[in-house]
């Protein structure tokens, strides 16, 4: 999708709802966009590898997939599911 380049991470409004949307190269998530530790904008994360948000504060890592806390001390991130339509990407919130 030409509109999110692979591992560019995009802020998007859906109705009153902000939320994080990037392109893996195979895959398509959708997450919140603050981390849950200090609530940090994680749109100036990273994306590694391992399909994880690497928050830019203090570098705790989320499984974009489950939003899971793979690194650090503090809750899960709020996930998204998202998929690839013929008529775009559906999200659910």
């Amino acid at each position: 999708m030409q509109m999110l380049p692979e591992k560019v991470i995009k802020m998007v409004q859906l109705g009153s709802k902000k939320v994080c949307v990037v392109n893996t190269g195979s895959d398509f998530f959708v997450f919140d966009p603050h981390c849950p530790h200090r609530m940090a904008f994680l749109g100036n994360g990273k994306i590694n590898n391992q399909k994880e948000i690497i928050c830019p504060l203090h570098e705790y890592r989320f499984d974009l997939e489950t939003g899971q806390v793979k690194s650090g001390d503090c809750a899960d991130l709020k996930v998204y599911k998202a998929d690839l339509t013929e008529t775009g990407l559906e999200i659910e919130l």
